[in-house]
């Protein structure tokens, strides 16, 4: 055979010769002697708190704003706004969620693995507030779409999908029964939780940009969905669960045994000023808490005139005949749950307030049945000790007890109400069935999201009315989406980073070329694997991170003796120097965040910092290829994990 054949500068090299079957170890050849064939290439992966966020907030991007790392690319605008502007492209309730979110992002976040998590929470609330302080608006749409979209519903997943579709172009019509937006933000928390001034600012900005609010207005009976389906060109359903699930034990159909959503909210519209002297609440989740809570907040007036009762309100009484009927006394407010008192699914603060407010919490508990007086009102509520296996109690014999009680509140759950003409949408179970792009099955051009279709947190409704709002932004255009990301959540883009900043690659002529790390029409050395990968903490290096305290929020705890008339704002903000601190805390999880440590351990002076005026997130340091001899000392001392070996030339 030619010998010219093997000759490594023809074309025509070939590197294994004829009869060669055996597979060469790779994973040894790619190390020679002083040098490998890898280089650093920087891989932008998702923050396990922002996977973890149901709304899929960009938390480390407004965490970088916050210590000062991400400036603000317009000229005199302040940091806050900046972050501002970054939460509300996934959630325009940051103050809202701030405070009532039980904020599974903080138990997702790496900093869990060093000392303790960043006050994801406390930051949002802070900026949240900052903004309502300093009337900040939201952005309306560029161009009008000449399409209408109908949205039933003013909760948070029916207000978030009309701000995304209002802020697409789309003219936004929310129907809504009640006299008032806001959903289980106002009538499903007591005021003391979230502040109604501060719901109503936050509801505001969303109709300031052109959102249309019929209040009033029940779909179903008012308005039929055949009048919807003529007048608009899409429909979001965000109806939420608004039926409670009644004890499924006898009696509990007995008149003064009620649901958890009936009881918050009759206290929430201000029907109830005052409840009975015993009151059982079975549950175990927040809304329970809720309830006892309440319950105990608003007391027990012991005289009450008969005209002054109400059987057709719920709790028996309202508001206008007794709120100066009586002195107002303690009301004795037993909260049980099925799990052990640490199990439940309550937040852990919301157990502990509630303790330390006077409400008895029985753990392990099941019931059983209602008991009945004479009248036919529930007397006491018969429990015995249970035992779960997996989510189904069982009882313990001989354990049986009875709570007495004037009232039984059951927050054991909720379900859709889809009577009054919109049976059609019922999948047999009280809810809405949807894809996973939220379109509703079998129903053309008729999308749903929050609790009508799965009872969750808040911020999952605000997630689903989000991405709600982008699949019907596609099917409007013409172009209707069937998937969305493995992690979808609202993704940091170098692109959008680098326009901001005016910064943009060049025009690519997309002429044959080779060796594009000098090239200025492209982005190289950068993967971005936000969509498919979350960062581990393994894959941080930890040792760079000292121990340092988180700042929590104060609180002003209710005592027992004090709880009677007690409505005031339990949590107090951080300051500012605070959230600062907490922004330096974050570890940018997948991202750098200019700690130098790179360009400081190269042995080789390979890599080096991007120069002032061409920085941006994402776009700090630098490789020079002809020094860098793969040796992965950067990419061992990087702290956040954003640099990973690639083989190379």
């Amino acid at each position: 055979m030619n010998e010219a054949f093997f000759d490594p500068t023809k074309l025509t090299f070939r590197r294994f010769e004829d009869g060669d079957s055996e597979t060469p170890p790779l994973d040894e050849k790619i190390f020679q002697a002083d040098r490998s064939y890898k280089c650093p290439t920087y891989v932008h992966r998702t923050a396990p708190c922002q996977a973890s966020c149901p709304s899929g907030h960009d938390i480390r991007g407004w965490l970088a704003i916050a210590r000062g790392m991400d400036k603000p690319p317009v000229e005199g605008m302040t940091w806050q706004e900046y972050a501002f502007r970054k939460m509300v492209e996934a959630n325009p309730f940051p103050a809202t969620m701030g405070r009532v979110c039980p904020a599974p992002c903080e138990d997702g976040c790496n900093r869990n693995e060093v000392d303790d998590f960043v006050g994801i929470n406390a930051v949002e609330q802070y900026v949240g507030d900052w903004a309502i302080d300093n009337a900040l608006t939201l952005d309306g749409p560029e161009a009008e779409s000449g399409k209408a979209v109908a949205v039933i519903g003013g909760g948070p997943a029916g207000l978030a999908a009309a701000y995304y579709l209002r802020r697409s172009g789309h003219k936004v019509t929310v129907f809504e029964a009640h006299d008032k937006l806001g959903g289980m933000m106002r009538y499903g928390i007591p005021g003391y939780r979230t502040p109604r001034d501060m719901v109503d600012a936050e509801i505001q900005r969303i109709l300031d940009i052109g959102v249309e609010a019929r209040l009033g207005t029940k779909v179903g009976t008012d308005v039929s969905i055949d009048d919807l389906e003529r007048d608009f060109d899409a429909i979001f359903w965000a109806i939420g669960a608004q039926a409670g699930r009644p004890l499924p034990v006898p009696g509990a159909d007995a008149p003064n045994c009620v649901t958890g959503v009936e009881f918050l909210e009759a206290f929430n519209q201000g029907w109830v000023v005052h409840t009975a002297k015993k009151i059982v609440v079975v549950g175990g989740g927040d809304t329970s808490i809720d309830v006892a809570s309440v319950a105990r907040r608003i007391g027990h007036i012991g005289k009450v005139a008969t005209k002054d009762q109400d059987e057709h309100k719920v709790l028996g009484y309202t508001a206008h005949d007794v709120a100066g009927t009586g002195v107002r006394e303690g009301v004795k407010s037993v909260l049980t749950s099925l799990f052990p008192i640490e199990n439940m699914t309550a937040a852990e603060r919301e157990r502990q307030d509630a303790l330390r407010e006077g409400v008895d919490i029985k753990g392990s508990v099941m019931p059983l049945e209602v008991i009945l007086g004479a009248d036919g009102r529930a007397i006491a509520l018969k429990m015995c000790a249970c035992d779960m296996d997996g989510m189904t109690p069982i009882a313990r014999e001989g354990t049986e007890f009875e709570i007495e009680c004037d009232i039984i509140v059951s927050a054991i759950g909720q379900m859709g109400d889809l009577a009054d003409g919109l049976d059609r949408l019922d999948n047999g179970r009280g809810f809405i069935e949807t894809d996973a792009v939220f379109s509703v099955k079998g129903h053309e051009k008729h999308f749903a999201g929050g609790d009508i279709i799965r009872p969750h947190l808040l911020t999952t409704a605000i997630g689903h009315g989000s991405i709600a709002a982008d699949t019907i932004d596609h099917f409007l255009s013409g172009e209707p989406a069937d998937k969305r990301p493995k992690v979808d959540v609202h993704h940091f883009n170098l692109v959008s980073e680098l326009r901001q900043r005016e910064l943009s690659p060049e025009d690519y002529d997309h002429s044959e070329t080779r060796g594009t790390s000098m090239a200025k029409f492209a982005i190289h050395n950068y993967e971005d694997r936000g969509a498919n990968q979350v960062i581990p903490h393994e894959e941080l290096f930890l040792g760079h991170f000292k121990y340092e305290p988180r700042g929590k929020r104060d609180e002003k705890h209710v005592e027992a003796e004090n709880v009677v008339g007690n409505f005031e704002e339990r949590i107090i903000a951080l300051t500012e120097e605070q959230v600062i601190n907490e922004g330096n805390r974050c570890m940018s999880c997948g991202m750098c965040f200019e700690c130098d440590n790179c360009a400081v351990f190269c042995p080789q002076d390979a890599v080096f910092r991007v120069k002032k005026d061409e920085r941006a997130v994402g776009r700090y340091v630098d490789t020079d290829y002809t020094r860098c001899v793969g040796c992965h000392i950067c990419m061992d001392v990087c702290p956040s994990g954003y640099i990973q070996m690639g083989l190379g030339e």
